[in-house]
């Protein structure tokens, strides 16, 4: 089990659609949603994961962006993130590739969103990765059918 996992908007949106949004609870000691991207999801449109966190799902964590994050142009979530992840010495849960290549050159530990769906098979929270992965991708979370097939192999499982 990870200790904190800072998360932002494309895996929760991801994980919402495919009706798995606890994976995320299941897999850390705590969960935090900064409040950039709480704002991000609730001005989108009217969906599983805008819903839950309208109903107060997540931990929400203000963050204060420090000059080292922000020279990487990222949006304000993704800022939010990978700052609070630096803060609070947390996991970053990130599926954005500019975002994951900040938090990587910033030290910064880091999972996406089908990392989060291999991690709970291989600790039996889920009985299949597919299903899971099927399902985000069908929610419309960017993916590369090959490497999801790499991914999937190791697990016993195929793809598609």
């Amino acid at each position: 089990m990870a200790d904190v996992w800072v998360v932002n908007a494309s895996p929760v949106i991801a994980l919402a659609h495919a009706d798995a949004l606890e994976l995320l609870e299941k897999l850390s000691t705590r969960l935090v949603v900064p409040e950039a991207v709480v704002e991000e999801i609730l001005a989108g449109p009217e969906d599983p994961a805008r819903r839950a966190l309208a109903s107060g799902w997540g931990s929400r964590h203000a963050a204060t962006v420090p000059a080292r994050v922000a020279e990487w142009g990222l949006g304000s979530g993704e800022s939010s993130v990978v700052a609070l992840a630096l803060e609070l010495n947390a996991t970053a849960v990130l599926d954005d590739r500019n975002a994951r290549r900040s938090a990587k050159a910033l030290g910064v530990s880091l999972i996406g969103t089908f990392g989060v769906i291999i991690r709970a098979r291989r600790l039996g929270v889920i009985p299949a990765a597919k299903p899971v992965i099927r399902s985000v991708v069908d929610a419309g979370l960017y993916h590369d059918d090959d490497a999801i097939r790499v991914l999937l192999a190791h697990e016993g499982e195929s793809w598609p």
